[in-house]
């Protein structure tokens, strides 16, 4: 079916005079004529039927209309959005650690969105709990890029350092290691821990921490999410390492320095590697990296 004789249609509906729109689509009026034949020819239905020395749609006719009038709205507005996309603009959709969304994802986007301020680009926000779910959500193309921590494993993945972030302990208040501002993570054996699982990215890190020390943890439980460890924290489920989010300030909480062995944790741009990404978040994804925060 040929996209002008669509155009052609919906403008003899509107103006129901074969030349009155043979003019405004800059057309000879047997042309106009000889694309609604074939267009009536293809559908097997007559569009149109004449009322003096005009046209009128048939009952065929206004369903085609209707149909037709929503197509190439979608069509026409799938078209505006691809030739955005090329200029730089569009949407960006990524994904990132909650412990990012406090400080670090409101500001980079702020100052990338005033850097260009005549663009038109929408930001589709998408926060993950563990670095291992954030991956496979970018390896399924649900998301542009990410920030997380690094696997290892994923070959197929580009990692840039970004960020960075201080791990402490968090110990319920009236622990008896609250009365210390700092502590030697072999000091935390004797007692009950709360790890992340071993999805995050996280785990690895800290599990190489206690390897440093030579000492085996007592894991009383494991959890995806460092807020909810916190909270089980500070109700005396045990004591944590976890990143040194603003939210611990405002719990029921001491948070110790952990002095030995010393280890901040580093935040990446993760994309896929080898494909193609839009303008607007390639440009986005060099912003990043020139701003990185290390």
């Amino acid at each position: 079916m040929n996209l002008y004789h669509l155009r052609y249609f919906i403008t003899l509906a509107h103006l129901e005079h074969y030349t009155k729109a043979a003019e405004e689509l800059s057309i000879t009026q047997p042309s106009l004529s000889n694309a609604i034949s074939l267009l009536e020819k293809e559908l097997g239905v007559p569009l149109f039927e004449k009322e003096g020395r005009n046209i009128i749609l048939t009952k065929y006719g206004k369903i085609f209309l209707n149909d037709v009038t929503n197509s190439l709205e979608i069509l026409d507005s799938g078209i505006k959005n691809f030739k955005m996309i090329s200029t730089g603009e569009g949407i960006i959709d990524f994904a990132f650690l909650r412990t990012l969304g406090t400080n670090f994802v409101p500001d980079i986007t702020r100052e990338f969105l005033q850097e260009h301020p005549q663009k038109s680009i929408q930001f589709h926000f998408h926060t993950g709990e563990v670095t291992f779910d954030i991956i496979q959500g970018l390896k399924d193309r649900k998301y542009d890029l990410a920030f997380c921590s690094k696997l290892e494993k994923e070959k197929g993945i580009e990692f840039t350092p970004i960020a960075k972030e201080e791990l402490v302990l968090i110990v319920p208040t009236d622990h008896p290691l609250a009365a210390k501002d700092t502590i030697d993570l072999i000091e935390t054996i004797p007692y009950p821990q709360i790890f992340f699982t071993k999805k995050s990215g996280l785990r690895p890190i800290i599990d190489d921490l206690f390897i440093q020390i030579g000492q085996q943890p007592k894991i009383a439980y494991e959890v995806e999410e460092d807020q909810v460890i916190a909270g089980l924290v500070s109700k005396n489920f045990g004591i944590a390492v976890t990143p040194n989010m603003p939210i611990l300030k405002s719990m029921n909480l001491k948070v110790l320095n952990i002095t030995s062995p010393n280890f901040e944790r580093i935040f990446y741009l993760a994309v896929m590697k080898d494909k193609y990404l839009a303008p607007v978040v390639l440009e986005f994804k060099t912003f990043v990296i020139k701003h990185a925060q290390l």
